[in-house]
């Protein structure tokens, strides 16, 4: 049996994915557009490696740049829950990290 992976909006109902019932009022998440990471983690776009993506929403609060919110997202739920799902094809942060980069070399 497949387990089924969740993109972080699905997993918070933040409803900022494109076409999101919260989209027009607090904006489309970065998260859900950056085809950078499509299908990293077995994810739609960022959706499983928003950590790394600024301007990114949790628990209600926008976070900045990636030196402001790893802090929190390294102890979040869905971080941990996708590092769990993915065991050993989870991807570091740094890998991430490079990906998100590339485009300033």
């Amino acid at each position: 049996m497949t387990e089924t992976r969740l993109n972080c909006w699905e997993v918070s109902n933040c409803g900022r994915e494109l076409g999101g019932i919260r989209a027009y009022e607090l904006g489309v998440c970065p998260a859900s557009t950056d085809v950078r990471f499509d299908r990293i983690h077995s994810g739609i776009n960022a959706g499983r490696a928003c950590w790394v993506i600024p301007a990114s929403m949790c628990n209600g609060q926008l976070h900045g740049d990636f030196r402001t919110k790893f802090r929190t997202c390294a102890r979040c739920e869905f971080y941990a829950r996708v590092k769990k799902e993915e065991g050993e094809n989870f991807r570091p942060t740094v890998f991430l990290l490079h990906i998100l980069n590339e485009e300033h070399e």
